[in-house]
């Protein structure tokens, strides 16, 4: 059933499961969060040092109903409330896309509602609309576990990369480092808070790339802190694993802020906005802060419950969608390598 959202508010039941997350979420007209419910399996995959695909998509299968229904139950709504589905259709890992996209197309069947496909990055993105409400231009930088990206946004729904990872995602140096450091999975906080305590004295490089580059790589950083490992190692001397984790995350820091600025700079944005996992780092966060100040330009960073993944950013970005009558057919697919500037529609 179609309602007119110019006489009542309009809820979307938003869906993720892309990764090892299984999240629902109801939130109305794009910016009000009624529940977002997040079913973390953390705990399963730490002894694997880190997602082993197979085991979360059969946690997925697992929880996807119960988190639905508890995402309905806590906003005090049910089926009959919502207007439309947006669900996670890539990137991610097939087998865990697959889940949601399969609960979101049945629940969008069965009653009759729109279904909508929903990038992942672009979620991360429009988690910073629940916070603050977007100025464009603005910029994202996105840092997450698989991603690290520049994204100039014109308008709504409008995505420009300006520059994205040419190997190693910052999130995937993180965590190399960690199990380096014999730091538990997911290793990317551990090495957060070591280096809020540590001296950043040792020498690491930075990967600055061309000089108008937007690009970034940190295969070589995260080679440069193994070879350090090794090396001391081998002399028989000890490197202090925390102030390893503060030169490390110094040279990550430098790099991601530094282009921020440039690329804020050059395009005249009203706003820049920080996304995807990596933006709970609080160094990361600090930095930004304390940068974006000093350039006189407007910085919005989500709650760190809102830089994870989850359902209620999804929604956020399906709101969007919803507005534009930009809907997907019931032969939506998950796509592990979802391009950004192409997301479904």
């Amino acid at each position: 059933m179609n309602r007119n959202e110019s006489d009542r508010p309009v809820y979307i039941l938003g869906i993720e499961t892309s990764c090892d997350e299984t999240s629902a979420a109801v939130v109305q007209d794009g910016r009000i969060v009624l529940s977002n419910i997040i079913a973390s399996q953390a705990d399963i995959h730490k002894r694997f040092g880190g997602v082993v695909p197979e085991v979360a998509s059969r946690r997925h299968v697992e929880n996807i109903t119960l988190t639905i229904e508890e995402a309905l139950q806590v906003a005090g709504k049910t089926l009959d409330d919502i207007d439309a589905i947006a669900v996670t259709c890539g990137p991610g890992l097939v087998g865990a896309l697959l889940v949601g996209v399969a609960a979101a197309k049945a629940i969008a069947f069965a009653r009759e509602i729109p279904l909508i496909g929903v990038h992942h990055i672009a979620g991360h993105i429009y988690a910073n609309r629940l916070v603050e409400e977007m100025q464009f231009p603005l910029l994202a930088l996105v840092v997450s576990g698989g991603h690290t990206e520049l994204v100039l946004m014109k308008e709504h729904n409008h995505f420009r990369i300006l520059g994205e990872t040419r190997d190693d995602a910052a999130g995937e140096a993180y965590d190399k480092v960690a199990r380096a450091l014999s730091l538990p999975y997911p290793g990317g906080p551990h090495i957060d808070r070591m280096a809020a305590e540590g001296n950043p004295s040792v020498p690491l490089p930075r990967a600055w790339l061309e000089p108008d580059s937007y690009d970034f790589s940190f295969s070589g950083l995260k080679s440069a802190v193994l070879n350090t490992l090794h090396n001391a190692a081998q002399r028989g001397e000890t490197i202090d694993p925390v102030d390893l984790a503060a030169s490390f995350q110094s040279s990550v820091v430098e790099v991601l802020v530094e282009k921020t600025i440039r690329a804020a700079k050059e395009f005249d944005v009203k706003q820049v906005v920080l996304a995807g996992g990596v933006a709970a780092n609080k160094g990361l966060r600090m930095a930004l802060q304390h940068r974006c100040e000093k350039a006189n330009v407007p910085l919005v960073i989500p709650p760190f419950v809102l830089c994870t993944d989850n359902a209620a950013m999804i929604a956020a970005a399906g709101f969007v969608s919803y507005q534009q009558r930009k809907f997907a057919s019931l032969d939506l697919n998950g796509t592990p390598n979802l391009p950004l500037e192409t997301s479904a529609e």
